[in-house]
């Protein structure tokens, strides 16, 4: 026994383990980007077309949830004005635009 133990190498000390160890770490970081960061940027490029694509007249719902009519744009400044009643107009960044008002909601589940 004691011979066994005597014959027996070294734990943890090779090229085999640190390549291992690499192949981990790129196996984990793939996961992750094809997770999190790759739907993500999908999410961002959709927001950004969707805020490039605004005009007079579309109706949206911003991140706060109010409802409203576009009545202006202010392009250099990046806000918009909303009509959200007949005689009440808001001024709000085009960044807190979530959606338009009219799109169909894909991500609701059925049946709800």
């Amino acid at each position: 026994m004691i011979q066994l133990l005597q014959q027996a190498p070294a734990p943890g000390g090779g090229a085999g383990a640190i390549s291992s160890q690499m192949l981990l770490m790129a196996v984990i970081f793939a996961i992750f980007y094809f997770l999190l960061i790759m739907p993500m940027r999908k999410r961002q490029k959709k927001q950004q077309e969707l805020l490039s694509t605004l005009k007079k007249g579309d109706e949206v719902i911003t991140g706060a949830g109010i409802f409203g009519r576009i009545a202006a744009l202010d392009e250099e400044r990046g806000f918009v004005i909303l009509q959200i009643s007949d005689s009440t107009k808001i001024k709000v960044l085009r960044s807190s635009i979530s959606s338009l008002a009219s799109q169909p909601e894909a991500a609701k589940p059925e049946g709800t």
